[in-house]
């Protein structure tokens, strides 16, 4: 290897080393409104101390059930909801919480968000030409309508939409579950984003066409090096998906590390619970029942009045009496792998570092 390229490697490699956008102690709640105007106020704890680093070319699955806070953490993440408390970090540097719309366009330049329903999240009266060209004009990536025009139809053969000239004229209505999710996928790619954050982008689609997009969100991740944040409720997909995995519950992060660490090896109850609830033909014995699987009991609390320390404890059934005085802190457990419990240790005595995971190693030189 040449000098040059050496420098050129050591110097992506420091670039890819550093996480691009951060959550840090992420905080948010909701007011809930009251017509009694003496009552006490209420707010929803949608989200507890949040931490999470997203880092170029490696995809972060966020996994939980549904109301565990994993959307509200995007929308966060994509200035579409204010944190409560804690901080954002781009490229290292805090985010301000500006409103003006001169700051908020030039966050979203490097962030994007693709939502769950593609459906919704797309103009019904306009074509696909105005969905993918109407952000490079903004964004002044395309300066006339000649190269807006090719822009656009160089956006859809990224996204597998090809002929592109059949569907650049074409409603939404027009198209199907996943031709409206590839089209709402161009339109975030059209910014040139450097962060990606996907929520739950095939859960409305067709089970035969998920596997399209989940293996064109990696082949985009590769190609452009993109931060990608994939929520997901299904954690047996994250493993396949996404090189670091992230446990939510009721707004509390439980554990992460690499995925394959956390699927193959869960540490926390909830997590052991989420995998036992995921179709696994290894884990069918001759009668056709699982022969491993972790008890559920109760439901997911009421995040107005959350239970104290761990939220998962009346649920867990290793709960202990200290579970309910106060959250777990974060326990190491090698090779990035880490949870928030009591059963290993005493749920840790150093503080919870901002980051999930560590990057991988540098390549041999």
């Amino acid at each position: 290897m040449s000098v040059i390229n050496q420098e050129v490697t050591a110097r992506n490699w420091q670039e890819a080393a550093a996480p691009v956008l951060e959550a840090i102690h992420l905080q948010k709640h909701f007011p809930v409104r009251q017509f009694n105007l003496f009552g006490e106020k209420q707010v929803v704890h949608a989200v507890e101390d949040a931490n999470l680093a997203l880092y170029p070319g490696r995809a972060t699955a966020l996994v939980g059930e549904s109301g565990s806070g994993k959307t509200t953490i995007a929308r966060m993440l994509a200035r579409l909801y204010d944190p409560t408390g804690g901080e954002i970090r781009f490229r290292g540097a805090p985010v301000k919480l500006e409103k003006g719309p001169a700051a908020l366009r030039a966050y979203r330049r490097h962030v994007q968000l693709v939502f769950q329903d593609p459906f919704a999240s797309l103009n019904p009266v306009h074509d696909i030409r105005y969905h993918l060209s109407r952000p490079l004009r903004i964004f002044k990536h395309a300066r006339s309508n000649v190269e807006a025009n090719e822009q656009v139809l160089a956006l859809l053969r990224r996204v597998s939409l090809t002929p592109a000239e059949q569907f650049i004229q074409k409603f939404p209505h027009q198209l199907s579950g996943g031709q409206r999710q590839r089209i709402a996928i161009a339109r975030a790619l059209a910014v040139r984003p450097e962060v990606l954050l996907a929520d739950e982008p095939v859960s409305m689609l067709d089970v035969s066409i998920r596997m399209d997009i989940l293996n064109l969100l990696l082949r985009l991740k590769e190609e452009e090096h993109l931060a990608l944040l994939y929520i997901t409720h299904d954690i047996a997909s994250a493993r396949y998906f996404a090189d670091d995995t992230v446990v939510m519950y009721a707004g509390q992060m439980v554990e992460g590390g690499p995925s394959e660490e956390v699927t193959q090896r869960p540490k926390h109850p909830y997590t052991q619970l989420l995998l036992s609830a995921a179709p696994d033909p290894d884990r069918i014995g001759p009668d056709g029942k699982s022969k491993s699987t972790l008890p559920a009991r109760g439901e997911i609390p009421s995040l107005i009045k959350p239970p104290t320390g761990c939220r998962f404890h009346p649920r867990c059934p290793h709960a202990m009496p200290v579970c309910k005085e106060r959250f777990p802190k974060r326990t190491e457990l090698g090779g990035g792998h880490w949870t928030n419990c009591f059963l290993y240790g005493d749920g840790g005595d150093a503080p919870i570092p901002s980051t999930q995971a560590a990057p991988p190693a540098a390549p041999a030189q």
